[in-house]
Order: C-alpha cells, then structure tokens, then sequence
C-alpha cells in the first residue's frame, strides 16, 4: 500500500476500532498488537516514524543495570519489578527482531578491590531475574583479561573487570519494521499527518481532525477508540480533548556522541558503573562506530532538542577517565539528543530517580493516553495497552494477544550467514552484504535485487549503505523526505554527519526522480537536512 493508498483509506467516511496517534516505539507496538488481533486499527504520526525520542536512544536492549542497582540499595519494588519485565521482555523482543537486535557483551572495568564482590553480585542476579532468558553468565574478568577484552581501558590502578550480557539494537529500523508488520496485518500507517484536534460526539472522543503535512489537506477520521501515544508531548493531546488537565510527563534529556570505532572494539560494550553524579555511562560498538551516552538531566519538551555543550563534555570527561587513549571535540563524528518521556512526581527534583514505568489512563472523554515506559518494554506496553482498550471501548478482537510470538518484518525467515549468500548470489562487498542482511533480515534480497537493477553504488565510499536502500526506503518503508532516508532508515546521520552533507544531494536527485519533485523541492529538502544536521537531529 502506497502513501496515497493509505491517505485513500483513512478519508473514507468509514470507522475504525482504533486510531493510534504516535508512530514512535509506543504508537508502533500498539499498532501490531491491536492489528494482529483483528482490529481495525489507523496509525498516525505527525512527524517522521521514530523522529523523535524513539530513534535517539542508546540502541540498547536491557533490563537495567542501574535501576536494579537503586532496587537493592532501597529495597525499592517498584524498580526491581521494572527490572524483571524488562529481562524477560529483553528476551522476547531479540527472538521477535533478530535481524534488527542481537546480544552484546559488556566489560566493567573496576578499580577497587571493595567494589569487585558488590558489581559481581549485582550482576548475577542479573542474570538470575533473566532465567530462561538469559544473554549469558557474568563473570569474573582478571586485569589481563579486562584490558584485552577493552585494549583501550585506562590500565593504570585496574585491579580486574567483570563481564555481562544485554541487548543492542537499531532503534529507527525496528520502528519502521513494527510499521511494516503493523501494515501486513491491516493497519493502516501514514506518517507526516499532524492531529489538528479531536472530533467527538456527543461529548465523546470518536476521532481526530487531520492535516497531511505535505499538501495541506484535513479530513476527519473516526474510530471508537483514540490512543494518545505520543512519547514526551503526551499533555499536549490531553490539553487538546481536557484544556484544564494537569500535566502528567516531563522529560529528561539523553545525549549520544559518535567516535571512530578505534574507541570501542567491535565485540565488546564498556559499561562505566558510575559517575560523580552517580549515573551509568555506555560506550558500545555500533553500525562500525563507538556510540557513547548518556546523560539524564531536565529538559524542556522541544522537537527537536540540542545537545549542549555542558553535555558533550561531561560524556567526554567522564569516558575519558577510564580511557588511556585521548579523546577530544575533534573526534566527534555525530551528536544527537533525544528526550526521555516520564511519568512526572512534582517532588522529585532528579530525574534520574523516576522509575521508568509506563502508566495508562482513560480522561472522562474516552482518550486512552500511555506515558512513560522505554524501548525495551514496547511489547508489553503495546500490550497492556490494547487490553484496556478492549475494555474502555469494547471493542471485539478476533485473537487474543499474538505479540510474545509473532516476529517483526524481516524476522521470520532470518539467516544469521545471510550475508555471506548475498555475496556469492549479488557479488555484494561483505560489509554491504552484512548490513543489508541485519537491517533487512528475510528481506534482504528484495534491496540487494535492486542493486543488480542499477542501484549498487554506494552512497559513501566510507560506508556500506547502497544506493538501492533509499530505493527501497521509498517504496516500502513510508520514507517521505531525505532526511527520513538518512537519519532514519538509515543510520548515517547517526554516526557521520560530514558524510550524510555529502551523499544528500544523490540522495535528494534519486527521490526527486522517483517522485517528480521539481528545483524548489530539492532545494527545501537539502535545507531541511542541513538544519537537522545543525540541530544534531
């Protein structure tokens, strides 16, 4: 189904079951879950799929180190219970997208010998929450075998190491994937369409009032059931169907700088048990970088937030200290800042210390609004979400929940050595081969056929990411501007914004081409790049 196909299907004068506004990670899993149960379901999102929190995360799969951490040291419940549901969904969520997510060891470098015992039995009981679950088993590392797992780690005063096991993924695609599996099961996807307000009957929400960003054109679409699934800007909605609604979310900013991969050795993640102010810092291999983040502290809720100075250099100061190789501003091939939607407490002053659960309520009204919650947990958000919309609008689905089993696009016919058939069958470089058999799992063959069509190029010599994928981006993968190309269905943005400025051109010359923009829509296209790219997305 085309863009126009499905902008068709939501002007029709027709109900659905559920219109779902958000396509983040929330929006998204809701749409497979209700979907894949046999509802009529219609996905709306203002922006891009994943533009906004969803693809600035810091590409991990996990449980929690740190909040199981605060779980013993408080005997805090609430943080443990966080804990255990995202080891088990941590478990779910890399046997339904195996293509986009994998396992990742982590090195904890230690420097006291008073610390080994406490790091080491937090871990294991790490992995004793994740039981059938598990990644692997942490272990004890000596000095020697902590440097030579992580080169890199300052030497001096280490005394020995432990070793854990989380989850990594790419975050953008697995959005985009959640989309597509949404839309194979009869959603009904269409981004770049903005709620301009909600239409109700007889003092009801039975809809929304819609924008197509791109032509200006606004519509009604009805449903009997709304689902407020908008990440941080959650109370806007609420304000939208209440005006004298209180805020319930506020945010937390997340930055992530990228290095050249000689930070970070591409099998191994090191984990930084805590900072000055006693926070958790991550340096991980990711698409051949060194991903770095994150910091936690208040932010106003913006579209696109920057990432500030004070932050870059308290994620350099703080990586740098259990470094022995320097690293400056000069090495810093990307930034990025994505904000963290939580569940507000008025008296919490620290945002690192909300738990990062999610909460579901239904006003007066009938808008049914999910806030908080991560990545990780998607699933079982999507989940609990789609029951008590069964319930507060009785709703009628075919199955019952079909999401612990049922794989995202790509996933079903995976093959971990995919890549190397795509070599001997396309002739494909390995490292092309090898990104278009993780990004695209089972439907690898479909872009590498385009690459045979006259689409192998790559789009930077630096890089594996071919000329065919924005091909396939736009036909397939609700890619609308070059910017959604390159920050999202791809990951080059992400880690190397000198080579993104330099492939946009191609980039917008092949998307003008296959949808007929003229010289003043490839002009607005490559300056809404550049200000993304001066924006750090």
């Amino acid at each position: 189904m085309t863009r126009q196909q499905a902008l068709a299907a939501l002007t029709k004068d027709e109900s659905f079951d559920l219109l779902i506004i958000g396509g983040g990670a929330t929006g998204c899993g809701i749409a497979v879950d209700a979907a894949s149960r046999g509802l009529k379901v219609a996905l709306l999102e203002k922006n891009d799929l994943a533009e906004g929190t969803s693809s600035r995360s810091t590409k991990l799969v996990h449980g929690g180190v740190r909040y199981l951490e605060k779980a013993v040291k408080r005997l805090d419940k609430a943080q443990y219970d966080l804990v255990k549901e995202g080891l088990h969904e941590r478990g779910v969520f890399l046997k339904n997208a195996p293509h986009i997510s994998n396992p990742i060891a982590f090195v904890t470098p230690l420097y006291k010998w008073i610390d080994v015992p406490m790091v080491y039995a937090g871990l294991k009981l790490y992995d004793l929450l994740s039981g059938k679950m598990r990644l692997g088993h942490s272990c004890f590392l000596s000095r020697g075998e902590t440097l030579k797992r992580f080169p890199m780690v300052k030497a001096k005063g280490l005394k020995a190491g432990i070793l854990y096991y989380d989850g990594q993924f790419n975050d953008a695609r697995m959005a985009v994937a959640l989309a597509m599996t949404a839309k194979e099961h009869g959603a009904i996807v269409a981004n770049h369409v903005e709620v301009t307000g909600l239409h109700k009957d007889a003092g009801r929400v039975a809809g929304a009032v819609v924008k197509d960003r791109l032509t200006g054109a606004e519509w009604t679409v009805r449903a009997k059931g709304v689902i407020n699934a908008t990440g941080p800007f959650g109370d806007r909605l609420r304000k939208m169907d209440d005006p004298s609604a209180a805020s319930v979310i506020t945010a937390s900013s997340g930055i992530h700088i990228v290095l050249d991969k000689r930070f970070a050795p591409p099998e191994n993640g090191l984990m930084i048990p805590k900072t000055e102010d006693g926070r958790v810092l991550f340096v991980i291999p990711w698409q051949g970088h060194a991903l770095v983040g994150t910091t936690d502290d208040p932010a106003e809720i913006t579209e696109h937030p920057r990432a500030t100075e004070k932050e870059v250099d308290y994620l350099l100061r703080h990586v740098g200290e259990y470094f022995d190789i320097e690293m400056t501003k000069a090495d810093i091939k990307a930034t990025w800042s994505g904000l963290r939607p939580l569940v507000a407490d008025p008296k919490a002053a620290d945002t690192s210390n909300l738990v990062r659960d999610h909460v579901i309520s239904m006003s007066d009204s009938g808008l049914l609004t999910i806030v908080g919650g991560k990545w990780t947990s998607y699933r079982r958000m999507a989940e609990d979400t789609t029951n008590q919309a069964i319930k507060g609008y009785d709703l009628k689905p075919a199955r019952s929940c079909q999401t612990n089993h049922t794989p995202v696009a790509g996933g079903t016919h995976y093959q971990p050595d995919g890549d190397k058939q795509l070599v001997e069958e396309y002739g494909l470089a390995a490292d092309v081969a090898g990104n278009l058999n993780r990004a695209y799992g089972d439907r690898a063959r479909a872009v590498a056929q385009l690459a045979a069509e006259g689409f192998g190029s790559r789009l930077h010599q630096e890089h594996p990411y071919i000329e065919a994928e924005v091909v396939y981006a736009l036909c397939h993968e609700f890619a609308v501007h070059a910017i959604d190309v390159l920050a999202r269905r791809l990951p080059l943005a992400l880690i190397d914004k000198a080579a993104t400025a330099q492939v946009a051109p191609r980039v917008i010359e092949m998307m003008a081409k296959k949808l007929g923009w003229d010289d003043s829509q490839c002009e607005a296209e490559l300056a809404l790049v550049t200000q993304r790219l001066s924006v750090a997305l």
